[in-house]
């Protein structure tokens, strides 16, 4: 699941600059890492999480690891598809 090169012809489509695109990019893959992190701590139960701490270390079964994409690679993509909308006049 490496992220492919892309050309800078691609970025230019969706916007004229390019540090403009870095950015847009980089807020996007935050994003999504901000939203699996809540998805996993939504999915814990109450007993396993107390007021945000765990109070033992939960091991995982290393047969049942699901290999997600990189946040770096959906928020490229997105941009390069055209999905993400920003408003330029924002910080």
């Amino acid at each position: 699941m490496a992220l492919k090169p892309i050309s800078i012809r691609e970025m230019e489509k969706q916007t004229g600059d390019q540090y403009e695109a870095v950015v847009v990019m980089s807020k996007r893959a935050k994003q999504v890492l901000k939203n699996r992190i809540a998805e996993n701590l939504m999915s814990a139960t109450e007993e396993d999480v107390e007021m945000g701490v765990y109070d033992e270390v939960i091991e995982k079964n290393p047969d049942d690891y699901e290999e997600l994409e990189k946040p770096t690679s959906i928020a490229v993509n997105d941009f390069i598809k055209g999905k993400l909308k920003w408003d330029e006049t924002q910080d």
